[in-house]
């Protein structure tokens, strides 16, 4: 009886570790499955990043680095192109073009098209609308012809303005995106490329969010053609940018949205499906907005830091700093963050313009993240050798600077 009792409580125990380990390898995997499984299934797409366009902190990231074909997503570049030349008064938005064989054959070939035929003679401005709402093909190449003399010349004007803008992965080899090898990128190189242009022409960058383009086409009614970004008909504050597709890269989207002051920017390749590229896409920008917070700490020579001055013909000075910042945080981090000046004060007079007096210093829980350069605003000039000499026995009796 003791024996029989003695097995059935060893075989308890046994059971009870066996259970233990199994909670514990099951907690194990939950955990470590769920860490991964946020970053890889938050969205069904190949490569995606999202960034936050005023303090450029990336938000989220699967996989952005790999290279992508990124479609018609090559022609934000091209539409760069010309708006640059545009903002250089090299080119015009009256200027027309003529529409070459080759551009028009683009339009017969199954691929969007804004449908200009041979010997049309087009306006700078039908052409960029053409690329930006309609997609069309045989109108990136009437631009890129028209710009350049021929589209491999144009190629070389893409690539070198993506070298200048940084996009250290992308290679361009055409205007329009299509099949092409040697025409490749990379998420992260898109959202810069968009960055850049909501950044440096935001009166063009409007034409992105116009739902439709109607082009008075040559012996026959008028074509009229809506937008192909889904996200615009939404009126959830998407203003852009631009779809792509390719049957090798599948759906792709280049998107931006802004609510109140504040923009972001999304990218993503590899969609499955056109409704995947839309849905996806917009749960991108919105976990964007509902998770973090971006906050203006400083706006170059508008935001002003009095200190005070010493032996000066002012007791104060404005300081500023000569660039924008901002601070892009989780929300639920913000009760860390801490801000401060950080100065050897007060400062002693003469002050030259321009000259650094102090740091702004920002943290979050308790580590600098970022130190920022103060500058003075004005000139300030020592007082003469009687007033400092009373300011300073002053000082000296009394402690009043």
């Amino acid at each position: 009886m003791i024996t029989f009792n003695l097995k059935i409580l060893v075989l308890k125990n046994w059971i009870l570790v066996l259970m233990n380990k199994f909670i514990i390898t099951i907690l194990f995997i939950f955990f470590n499955f769920s860490s991964f499984s946020w970053a890889e299934s938050m969205v069904n797409v190949r490569t995606a990043i999202v960034i936050d366009y005023h303090s450029d902190k990336v938000l989220y990231e699967y996989e952005p680095d790999i290279q992508i074909y990124p479609a018609s997503m090559t022609k934000i570049m091209t539409t760069i192109i010309a708006f640059d030349l545009i903002k250089k008064n090299k080119l015009s938005l009256d200027d027309k073009f003529i529409v070459s064989e080759n551009a028009w054959r683009l339009s017969e070939s199954g691929y969007s098209s804004m449908f200009i035929m041979v010997n049309d003679e087009v306006s700078v401005e039908d052409l960029l609308k053409g690329i930006i709402v309609a997609s069309g093909n045989d109108a990136c190449v009437t631009l890129a012809e028209g710009i350049a003399g021929s589209e491999e010349i144009f190629a070389e004007m893409m690539n070198e303005k993506a070298s200048e803008i940084g996009m250290t992965a992308t290679n361009f080899s055409n205007s329009s995106g299509i099949n092409d090898p040697d025409n490749y990128s990379t998420v992260r190189d898109i959202a810069l490329m968009s960055k850049y242009l909501i950044a440096n022409y935001p009166k063009f960058y409007e034409w992105y969010a116009e739902k439709n383009f109607t082009w008075d086409r040559t012996g026959g009614d008028p074509i009229k053609q809506g937008n192909r970004n889904p996200l615009l008909y939404k009126k959830v504050g998407v203003d852009g940018i631009k779809t792509g597709y390719l049957a090798v890269e599948q759906y792709s989207l280049a998107s931006s949205m802004q609510r109140e002051n504040r923009r972001v920017i999304a990218v993503g390749s590899g969609f499955p499906t056109k409704n995947l590229r839309s849905s996806q896409s917009l749960k991108l920008l919105n976990w964007a907005f509902r998770n973090t917070n971006t906050y203006e700490i400083s706006k170059s020579g508008e935001t002003i830091f009095e200190l005070d001055t010493w032996l000066g013909k002012k007791n104060k000075i404005n300081a500023i700093t000569k660039e924008d910042y901002y601070l892009t945080l989780n929300k639920k981090d913000i009760r860390h963050l801490k801000v401060y000046l950080e100065y050897n004060g007060p400062i002693k007079a003469p002050i030259k313009k321009d000259e650094k007096i102090a740091s702004l210093v920002i943290l979050n829980k308790d580590e600098i993240i970022q130190t920022l350069p103060l500058y003075a605003s004005e000139k300030i000039s020592k007082v003469n050798f009687f007033k400092s000499l009373i300011t300073s026995i002053n000082y000296l009796i009394w402690g009043d600077v």
